[in-house]
């Protein structure tokens, strides 16, 4: 009795609980929905429905006591010795953690690994003790979920988990053991019913009725109908309920039995018990004829279940399939397939049926159904052209014959199923160390003329390396020697030489196994060894004048190390001086000294805080005996140094590095602050000198005011205008108002304003003056002169833009900090009905600030009731409902709650009231809210209230939003708890992030690689371990075409087949190149001939369309019989680009050198076409060569810089070499003359080619360089990318981390204009729009959001676009207003606006025009 009470128990907390109601149809729900069966059983045990769908909530169906059960069972039997409170609260954790590891996978694929179950398994085993859910979820992951494992395997895992927790203390109870039998039946362990029961009986656990059910499946599966029986009669004379399970498994023992007639007859017995068969009724008579091949009864089998109306899924027929490969009738398998329907959920499902089948041996049959694969759409599966990555795996992770595995890769390329499946297929027999088989396939893509890379080869050594297992090194290194593949430097020094005592023993046991390398390899080697361990002994080497010249980049990062593990000042100082001065070392067309002071910034760059604080005094030195040997370094490597050492605070480190700029660097701005003074007179020294020789000076006036206004020098710059005053021009007026301005001098910046007037009555000062006098004025109560400054900003039609916006802001906030409501009340009124600025809440919360600073809060509430009605803007309400929290007028704020709850919903007021309670500590009346029934998440108003706190620092009231929010309906979880890890990273608190891990593990929240690797970072760098895997991370450039002329070809003389000639060009034009060389050979097979400028122009159309074999042979069709044919530029131009596309960068190259041999120029796009095959094919020298070969053609080539840079770049970077592609870009990018190049080219292509190592890094120097340099272009470039490859979850973090992005205006705009010339791109549009609000004005926003319509020819949301836009009271261009006439003239419907008269191309360029100007004034 007291096992069938833990039974019911049990089963109640399964979501699928099993109702006992006699007589009925059913006796509960079938155990088909409760536990998945393995692939290959026989249809027995309580389940034969094998696969269930990933879609979905897929966790809660593979998993079924997972979500409930497992959590809620009570144990039965008596626990002894049980373990503390504390014990029990971190296994709960562990066990927590350990649930959400496996159930991702499961939800994710359907299955889960060896390794994964093995790691957790492991981890439970170091903690000394195992509970009982641990023990539950370990052996019910035995079964059928490892489908990549042999049966045999299985079981044997399942038998070390049962015996080691047993030891470690677990307590199993009936539920174990029937997890035990669900286990055997899934992987078809032979096992005696008698003897389990035996040894329940001993452990004095009493079987239930699954435990009998399951016993009498493995009766059943060995067909042992008897032993069935037996077990049937004890259920009925116990009065258990028979249900359909059971009845499934005397179906499958029937069959098994050799009585197939009995196993038909089961289905009519159940449905004399009141039980209608269910599809797994069905699904195990069709694996029973499966078994014996009977196709016939198959087909009758699945027509007689969906005429009683039993709809059998994709799912339910997979197992059929598996069991005809199983019994060798493969030959049924195509039916089968054919009814598959590829349902929702069907992808993973097939995959694991696949994985499955190839386990038993049958990849045959495998690979037929991978190739009947549906076409992958869905979100989940978008790479179609690489499908079966999982199958090919799979192949070499169980040792499967290379032929085999080929013959695979040959058939999935050959059917473009998979764009690479022999690259793929050997980066896994790297990353699982299968040396035989990876060698082979790096031979097979040798002979298939595809690159191997010395890097290849890195996972196989590192792995004997740490063994320090010398013979497996060798065999590496030979194989490499048979393909021809030279190991370099890195290679050799990483992944070689630490495997041996020394270099020489390195050498020596390498050249005794017949291998040969390069002495270059084991001198860089040695130089890396000596930089990190010997800084003496390299100097040394490096100084003797025999050394050979090696590039710093080779040993760098090594001397870095070296540096800084170093005591040895004097060798780092001649170290230093030697790469300052020896040329040997740099780069061609790199100065020396150039290299040792980016060498000076990346020493400092490597070290962290702490190791630049503990290493001052050797800092101090070096720096310190680098000036007393005059080595300096450059004025922008200066400003790095500079920014990363105020970034570490060891700002007595700075005057160190100052003695170390170069003379030059002295007279610049960038180190104005020391030496501003002598700056300053200098130019009044030139000034007196300009003036007593009678020069004009007005220009070096100009410059010295604007030096004296730099430096806050008021009254020696009054004293030069008024010492010059005749000389005083309109920008140094400009600068002493501003300056005046600061000071609050209002009577002098008045004086000045009228002086320039005086002189000038049409001159206008820029936006930011007048907003500084506005300001000055109302400060000084003198508000009717302000407005009158206002005024005038209108009249002259001063140009305004964000920024100024933004100042008018800062001028209002100001004033209302004083308390002075009817001054901002007035100037707000006078900035709105002039038009200088349109309404925003921004604008309008500092009248609301102004009455809470005056504590008049029913003035406040009046005040954005009034904005509201006026503007459609309710601004600082949050403030507004704070602040009468606080005060406890319940009146006033019930009347703001129910003034928001009109205008904005009950929603937004609910969230108002939410936020104020946080706001003011009263936390319990803020879950009051937060809880109120039917409230859902808005994720915007969550992250407003979140950054709030962040920003301000407020840490309890985030952590009680969170806590409150973890049931509020959508509300994205992982989301709330990365505002906590940016709060904790801030102030350096890991404990409480620790904290939170644990928190996610008990809500079941799946984690983001993005909070992961934040979480990750705050407890690597305070020295604690992380507890999870850390993910790996990520982290237009095109000429236009050149607009040549068509070259002029003579024609020849007219030859014999004039009939042939007119239809060659006519066909041509019409895209039909292919007829009119078919026409050309016909007419050479006749003997006749064309003119030449026929045959050049069929040349260019089969080049145009890339048949280039075909147009050399209609080119040596022309050289026989016209010798002095020559090709065209045009057709020379195609040649190449043809080449260059089509990979043969090496013949594009060669052409190109015999044409500027020829005095002819390539096209600039032929040009752009050859360095981007030369950069994909990794040929840094051929771009080197190009380079060259154009540097004297400038004239006729007019090519950006960055083009071989960029290209150059992709070129190191597709050899494997990501370290001397930073170095070439952040050259770049640390002079201040080519910052503002575009660098998007390369992280377009290499988020192309998912090469996730290069992006980390490249990411990494775009934000070292913005952080250090000010230079957002690179970080720019990324951010545009990410959008553009719809990474917008990286692009936001991205914007988070480097937030002058959003400042980066010219080249989001430009992004948006490329976007909007492209149909279908308006949604990323609106992401960046989502992203960054304000990135521009609403009017040029609404130009290119305008074009997308017209590109996509979407006429109501232009016409929606258009009314909005007057309703918001902008200015609409004339270019859209054409635009949008042209739309509804297509539409047939009458243009409702008078249509702008001139062509698209004049207001285009008009519009261009204006933008320009504007920008040039507000630089002004």
């Amino acid at each position: 009795m007291a096992a069938l009470l833990r039974s019911a128990r049990l089963l109640k907390c399964s979501p699928l609980g099993l109702l006992q109601i006699s007589g009925t149809k059913r006796t509960g729900p079938p155990f088909r929905l409760l536990f998945s069966g393995p692939l290959g059983a026989r249809g027995t045990g309580v389940c034969s429905r094998h696969i269930s769908p990933v879609s979905g909530n897929a966790s809660s169906r593979v998993w079924p006591y997972t979500a409930g059960c497992v959590r809620n069972y009570a144990l039965a039997t008596e626990q002894k010795d049980e373990p503390g409170v504390t014990m029990r609260s971190n296994q709960a954790q562990q066990f927590d953690w350990a649930l959400a590891k496996l159930d991702s996978s499961v939800r994710r694929t359907g299955r889960i690994t060896e390794t994964q179950l093995t790691r957790i398994f492991q981890d439970i085993c170091k903690t000394g003790y195992s509970s009982g859910n641990q023990a539950l979820l370990l052996l019910r992951s035995c079964g059928s979920l490892l489908s990549e494992v042999p049966l045999e395997q299985r079981t044997e895992l399942a038998h070390r988990v049962w015996e080691k927790l047993h030891e470690l203390g677990a307590v199993y109870d009936v539920s174990h053991y029937n997890a035990l039998l669900k286990v055997y039946l899934q992987n078809e362990f032979k096992f005696t019913p008698t003897d389990f029961l035996a040894k329940m009986d001993a452990a004095n656990v009493q079987p239930n009725r699954v435990t009998y059910q399951r016993l009498i499946a493995a009766y059943c599966q060995n067909g042992d109908i008897e032993g069935a029986s037996t077990i049937l009669g004890f259920m009925k004379s116990k009065d258990l309920p028979i249900t359909e399970a059971v009845f499934n498994s005397l179906v499958t023992g029937h069959a098994q039995a050799g009585d197939i007639e009995s196993a038909k007859t089961i289905l009519t017995v159940m449905k004399g018990a009141g039980i209608e068969p269910g599809p797994d009724t069905y699904v195990a008579l069709l694996n029973a004829y499966a078994e014996k091949g009977d196709l016939d009864n198959l087909k009758k089998t699945i027509e007689a279940a969906e005429s009683a109306e039993c709809s059998l899924m994709d799912r339910d027929l997979m197992p059929v399939i598996f069991t005809l490969a199983k019994a060798g009738h493969q030959e049924h398998i195509p039916h089968m397939v054919e009814r598959l329907r590829h349902e929702r959920g069907y992808v993973p499902d097939a995959m694991n049926l696949c994985l499955s089948l190839i386990t038993q041996g049958l990849e045959d049959t495998a690979f037929y159904i991978l190739k009947n694969f549906p076409n992958l759409q869905s979100e989940d599966y978008k790479n179609e052209a690489n499908l079966g990555n999982f199958f090919l795996r799979h192949c070499v992770n169980i040792d499967m014959s290379l032929e085999k595995i080929c013959s695979f890769c040959k058939e999935l390329q050959e059917s473009k199923l998979h764009a690479a499946p022999i690259s793929f297929t050997l980066s896994v027999a790297l990353e699982t160390k299968k040396t035989a088989i990876a060698l082979a396939l790096m031979k097979m893509l040798k002979e298939l003329d595809l690159p191997i890379r010395p890097h290849y080869f890195w996972p196989l050594l590192i792995h004997h390396v740490k063994g320090k297992n010398i013979a497996g090194v060798v065999e590496v290194l030979i194989g490499m020697q048979d393909l021809k593949i030279e190991p370099d430097s890195e290679t050799l020094s990483h992944y070689v030489f630490p495997a041996f005592a020394d270099i020489e023993e390195a050498r020596r046991i390498l050249k005794d196994a017949g291998l040969s390398l390069a002495p270059e390899g084991f001198f860089n080697s040695k130089i890396r060894s000596l930089a990190v361990y010997n800084l003496a002994e390299l100097h040394t080497l490096l100084s003797d004048p025999s050394c050979p010249a090696t590039e710093l980049s080779v040993f760098r990062g090594s001397l870095i190390f070296g540096f800084k593990k170093s005591s040895d000042v004097e060798s780092m100082v001649k170290i230093t001086e030697l790469l300052s001065k020896d040329q040997r070392f740099s780069k061609e067309g790199t100065k020396a000294s150039d290299t040792s002071s980016y060498f000076l910034y990346s020493f400092i760059d490597s070290m962290s805080e702490g190791e630049v604080h503990a290493n001052e005094d050797k800092l101090r030195k070096y720096f310190s005996q680098l000036k007393d040997q005059n080595i300096s370094v450059t004025l922008n490597i200066f400003r790095g140094i500079r920014n990363l050492l105020q970034s570490y605070e060891a700002q007595e480190l700075i005057k160190d590095v100052v003695a170390l700029v170069g003379r030059d660097g002295f007279g610049s701005d960038a180190l104005r602050g020391t030496g501003a003074e002598g700056r300053v007179y200098a130019l009044e020294k030139k000034l007196a000198k300009r003036k007593a020789e009678n020069q004009p000076f007005g220009n070096i006036l100009k410059q010295t005011i604007q030096s004296l206004v730099a430096d806050e020098n008021l009254v020696r710059a009054l004293e030069l205008k008024q010492e010059h005053e005749d000389e005083m021009v309109t920008p140094a007026y400009a600068s002493l108002i501003g300056l005046c301005c600061r000071h609050d001098n209002v009577e002098e910046a008045l004086n000045l304003k009228r002086e320039m007037t005086r002189k000038d009555s049409s001159v206008k000062l820029d936006g930011t003056k007048y907003i500084a006098l506005v300001q000055c004025l109302a400060k000084n109560d003198r508000i009717e002169e302000a407005v009158d400054f206002l005024k005038e900003m209108k009249e002259k039609e001063v140009v305004l833009n964000d920024k100024h916006i933004t100042l008018f802001f800062h001028m209002l906030f100001s004033l209302a900090t004083k308390g002075g409501a009817p001054t901002v009340q007035r100037l707000q009124d006078s900035m709105f009905t002039l038009g200088l600025v349109k309404p925003n809440s921004n604008l309008l919360s500092p009248l609301v600030s102004a009455y809470i600073e005056s504590e008049d809060l029913s003035g406040a509430l009046e005040a954005a009731i009034d904005c509201q009605k006026r503007y459609n803007h309710m601004p600082s309400i949050h403030r507004i409902v704070v602040a009468l929290v606080e005060k406890g007028d319940t009146d006033l704020l019930q009347k703001a709650m129910d003034f928001v709850s009109q205008e904005r919903g009950e929603m937004a007021m609910l969230y108002d009231l939410f936020f104020a309670f946080l706001q003011t500590g009263r936390y319990r009346e803020a879950r009051k809210i937060i809880e109120t029934p039917g409230l859902r998440a808005r994720a915007a108003r969550i992250q407003w209230y979140a950054e709030k706190c962040i920003n301000s620092n407020q840490i309890e009231p985030l952590e009680q939003m969170v806590d409150m929010t973890d049931k509020l309906f959508e509300c994205d979880r992982d989301e709330m708890y990365s505002y906590l890890l940016r709060q904790y990273e801030a102030t350096n608190e890991w404990k409480k992030a620790e904290g939170l891990w644990t928190k996610m593990q008990e809500e079941n929240v799946i984690p983001r690689e993005r909070t992961l690797l934040m979480l990750a970072k705050i407890l690597k760098n305070n020295g604690q371990e992380v507890p999870f895997d850390v993910p790996e991370t990520w982290y237009q450039e095109e000429a236009p075409p050149a607009k040549r002329a068509a070259p002029k070809v003579e024609e020849g003389p007219r030859s014999q087949g004039t009939s042939f000639q007119s239809p060659i060009i006519a066909l041509c034009k019409n895209n039909k190149a292919q007829e009119a060389l078919k026409i050309c050979k016909e007419a050479n097979d006749n003997g006749l001939a064309f003119n030449a400028i026929r045959y050049d122009y069929l040349i260019r159309s089969l080049l145009a369309e890339g048949s280039l074999n075909d147009a050399m042979a209609v080119k040596d069709i022309a050289t026989s019989h016209l010798p002095t044919f020559q090709l065209s530029p045009a057709a020379n131009d195609l040649y190449i680009i043809t080449n260059s596309k089509k990979g043969q960068a090496n013949d594009a190259l060669e052409r190109m050198r015999s044409l500027l041999q020829a005095g002819q120029t390539p096209s600039e796009l032929a040009i752009i076409r050859l360095v981007q095959a030369l950069g994909n094919s990794g040929n840094v020298s051929g771009i080197q060569e190009v380079q060259a070969l154009i540097s004297g053609h400038s004239k006729e080539v007019s090519l950006s810089s960055m083009i071989f840079v960029n290209n150059t770049a992709m070129a190191h970077i597709k050899s494997g070499d990501v370290d001397s592609a930073i170095e070439a870009l952040e050259a770049i990018y640390t002079n201040p003359d080519t910052q503002s190049q575009s660098m998007a080219f390369v992280f377009r292509k290499i988020l192309e080619d998912n090469n996730e190592k290069a992006l980390d890094k490249l990411s990494a120097m775009a934000e070292r360089i913005a952080n250090h340099f000010a230079c957002y272009r690179p970080a720019s470039d990324l951010f545009v990318q990410l959008l553009d490859a719809d990474k917008v979850e990286d692009a936001k973090f991205m914007l988070a981390r480097i937030n002058a992005l959003a400042e980066q205006t010219d080249v989001l705009v430009s992004y948006m204009s490329q976007k909007s010339q492209i149909p279908g791109q308006l949604g990323k549009i609106k992401t960046l729009q989502s992203l960054i609000p304000d990135f521009a004005d609403k009017d040029v926003v609404n130009t290119y959001v305008m074009k997308c319509h017209v590109t996509d020819k979407d006429f109501s949301s232009a016409k929606a676009l258009y009314e909005e836009w007057q309703k918001s009271g902008g200015e609409i261009d004339e270019l859209s207003l054409k635009r949008l006439a042209m739309m509804y003239r297509e539409s047939g419907e009458t243009v409702p606006f008078e249509e702008p008269p001139e062509s698209f191309k004049f207001y285009a360029d008009q519009l261009k025009e204006r933008r320009t100007q504007s920008e040039k004034k507000a630089e002004t």
